[in-house]
């Protein structure tokens, strides 16, 4: 990795990202009514305009299954899995047990994340917007935008040895103040 792959890499984001909203942007302009103008969610996603929307949906539903959830995630989505099999098959021919152990050991991390964040994409992307309770979307958003970016450095420190031993002895010394308040 170079820099000039790198920026070649985060162009490409902005541009697809950018490429995949101009459809649905002209679209929700051709709409003619709303059912209220407060949209219930703590950021404006489109499935929650899209069930205040009076107009036909069902583009748009069309649309976001096959390009934003079918290209734009399952494709990141299967470039990852993919790398992540030859990442296992080179790790299945170390010899040792001690070196596949710490190898997988270091992958797993990543891997946890990675599924965590695609799972949450698929359960609240990949059914039809009036299927879609507004308040468990509410509940996946939050947790893509703030726990899995929380969980991330937590997830990824824990392969520490000090941070370990540092949080087995913070839960153990909580437990044992529990002990003695409950005692009193």
């Amino acid at each position: 990795m170079n820099g000039r792959i790198c920026a070649l890499l985060a162009i490409l984001c902005w541009v697809m990202g950018t490429v995949e909203s101009i459809p649905i942007f002209l679209e929700l302009l051709k709409f003619s009514c709303y059912k209220s103008t407060m949209v219930n969610h703590f950021f404006c996603d489109i499935m929650p305009v899209l069930n205040l929307s009076c107009s036909d949906t069902h583009f748009l539903d069309l649309y976001i299954l096959t390009i934003g959830v079918g290209i734009s995630a399952f494709s990141p989505c299967v470039i990852t899995f993919i790398s992540y099999v030859f990442i296992i098959a080179t790790i299945l021919r170390i010899q040792s047990t001690t070196g596949r152990r710490k190898a997988f050991y270091t992958c797993s991390s990543h891997l946890t994340v990675v599924i965590l964040l695609y799972a949450n994409l698929a359960i609240q992307y990949m059914r039809p917007h009036s299927l879609a309770n507004l308040d468990s979307n509410k509940l996946i958003s939050l947790f893509n935008t703030a726990a899995l970016p929380i969980l991330n450095p937590l997830i990824y420190s824990l392969k520490n040895k000090d941070v370990k031993a540092a949080l087995l002895k913070r839960m153990r010394s909580s437990i044992i103040m529990n002990r003695k308040d409950s005692k009193i």
